[in-house]
């Protein structure tokens, strides 16, 4: 009796997870380029918004590659765009007390 770890990604998982990203990022930019409708318009920014960090996992979209790397390098993502947008509104925030005095 062999106890085998988790090989992670199979080659078809990997393709399939790499496909569904590249397929996020074209659906986005079609969404904002189409001309009929405010709605797809408005999804399709929040989307390019996703798809550009979603991006960020393409090189962990390879056979061998455990679900569980693939979670950490999101919650990195994550947490770096938190921070970002944070230091945004902080600068914003700033400003406008600067224009103020």
């Amino acid at each position: 009796m062999s106890a085998e770890t988790p090989q992670g990604m199979s080659a078809s998982q990997a393709r399939k997870l790499e496909y569904s990203i590249i397929g996020l990022c074209v659906a986005a930019l079609v969404s904002i380029f189409q001309p009929f409708s405010q709605f797809l318009f408005s999804a399709g920014c929040i989307g390019v918004v996703v798809a550009g960090l979603a991006f960020n996992l393409m090189p962990f979209c390879r056979p061998g590659v455990s679900f569980g790397q693939i979670g950490k390098v999101l919650l990195i993502v994550m947490v770096v765009f938190a921070v970002v947008v944070a230091l945004a509104l902080a600068s914003a925030l700033a400003y406008s007390f600067y224009l103020k005095n």
